[in-house]
């Protein structure tokens, strides 16, 4: 496992495995599985467990993704802790309260 890393926006990540692919760009398709949770574990979201990856665009999603994923490579799994503004800030989304730190496994699986 490596190191966690704060980039200067607030966003934490830590390499879980790393890949060896592309790199997606701003205006890039990307294929992803994720696992979500808040920081007392409890899953929010989870792509993993309903057994499907998900396309999304690099710029439709929250900051921290947008951020993440072009730092990433196809392969890559990142453990990211997204701040509340780089996530849902203050309203929050859904099951998702306001001002709530986010916890991600993200898997890049490729840049479509």
């Amino acid at each position: 496992m490596g190191k966690s890393i704060t980039t200067d926006s607030g966003l934490q990540y830590e390499v879980l495995n790393e890949g060896t692919g592309a790199t997606p760009g701003p205006t890039d398709t990307v294929s992803a599985h994720y696992h979500g949770t808040f920081e007392d574990g409890r899953v929010f979201d989870s792509s993993v467990e309903r057994g499907t990856p998900i396309d999304l665009p690099v710029n439709g999603v929250i900051l921290g993704w947008q951020e993440a994923l072009q730092m990433m490579k196809e392969g890559d799994k990142w453990r990211l802790i997204v701040p509340p503004d780089l996530g849902y800030g203050e309203e929050g989304v859904g099951p998702i309260p306001g001002n709530t730190t986010l916890i991600f496994e993200v898997e890049l699986i490729k840049v479509l």
